[in-house]
């Protein structure tokens, strides 16, 4: 790591932490020539499988793209602060966990779908009507009259997200 303030390349580590709920690295550098400290992040970088689109389109997974569709999902709606980024964190982590080149879009959006059920009811609508792209209806009321059917005594912590069915 190269010293920010003069470029050496010669550094010393002083202290190193984890970051909670941030899944990094902290670490407090030390300069060995001009002695100023420093602090760097490590984050863990995983190759992501590409997403098969139901045209046949492959694309990399991108989570700021899920993040945007849940927001929409979303809006206006009484959502706790970071629960957005909790369901985004913990698909990823379920898309990261599968260890195949490829996945299809369905099992991506099913596990939104779980998580959006658990947070709240109507962006969970919200997405399904986008998702599932209703042609009558009769298949959307289905979909409303089917909310709650899960007991809520689940484990809501159950990680990575059981993507791979």
């Amino acid at each position: 790591m190269n010293c920010p303030f003069c470029g050496e390349s010669r550094t010393e580590v002083t202290d190193t932490r984890p970051v909670p709920g941030n899944n990094c690295i902290r670490r407090r550098r030390e300069c060995k020539a001009c002695r100023k400290r420093f602090t760097t992040y490590e984050t863990l970088h995983l190759t992501a499988p590409k997403v098969v689109k139901r045209d046949g389109r492959r694309e990399p997974f991108d989570a700021d793209k899920l993040r945007r569709s849940i927001e929409v999902a979303t809006a206006k709606r009484p959502i706790p602060e970071g629960a957005i980024g909790a369901v985004v964190e913990a698909v990823e982590l379920g898309v990261m966990s599968v260890r195949k080149q490829e996945m299809d879009s369905v099992r991506i959006g099913q596990a939104v779908m779980r998580e959006l059920e658990k947070l709240d009811q109507v962006a969970y609508v919200r997405f399904a009507s986008v998702y599932k792209n209703f042609q009558t209806a009769g298949a959307f009321r289905e979909l409303v009259e089917g909310i709650g059917g899960h007991p809520d005594g689940g484990d809501d912590k159950q990680l990575p997200l059981d993507i791979d069915e």
